[in-house]
């Protein structure tokens, strides 16, 4: 066994330990926006998922329910077994799916619709989503934690 001579130890010093931890801090500093970004636009593209499922939900309801009925609520579409328990639920902050609540809005006679959904944070989505009775989805980037209840926004292109 070799010897060490007096003043030389084994391991890092205190100065390499720090130039890794700065290292590791720079690469944690570049991921991370990008990590929440990618977040972000899932979050997104669920929302919009729902909003698509939740239009075309209300076309076969309006087609299937027989003569004179119209256009339907979350719970008569989520009674209808045409959209699941966590979409039919997320219409409050602590139900949210993706971190977004949804509502549909309907005049007296139940003769049009507006699917409206809202992030629950800036944090979750930085676009709120909406879609009528046509189906085109509307995105608008103003108020995006306030439900849109009437239409907003531009044409989403996709």
């Amino acid at each position: 066994m070799k010897s060490q001579s007096p003043g030389q130890s084994k391991g890092f010093s205190l100065v390499e330990l720090l130039i890794v931890v700065a290292i590791i801090g720079i690469i944690a500093a570049i991921a991370i926006p990008n990590l929440l970004a990618s977040r972000r636009a899932a979050n997104e593209a669920s929302a919009i998922s729902s909003v698509r499922t939740l239009s075309s939900s209300e076309a076969t309801f309006k087609q299937t329910s027989g003569v004179g009925v119209t256009y339907a609520t979350l719970a008569e579409l989520k009674a209808g077994s045409l959209i699941d328990d966590t979409l039919a639920n997320a219409t409050t902050s602590a139900a949210a799916k993706s971190g977004y609540i949804f509502s549909i809005t309907l005049p007296a006679d139940h003769s049009s619709f507006v699917i409206g959904s809202a992030t629950v944070s800036t944090t979750h989505g930085l676009r709120r989503f909406c879609s009528d009775t046509p189906g085109v989805i509307y995105f608008d980037t103003n108020n995006v934690t306030t439900m849109p209840n009437a239409m907003v926004g531009s044409p989403l292109n996709n």
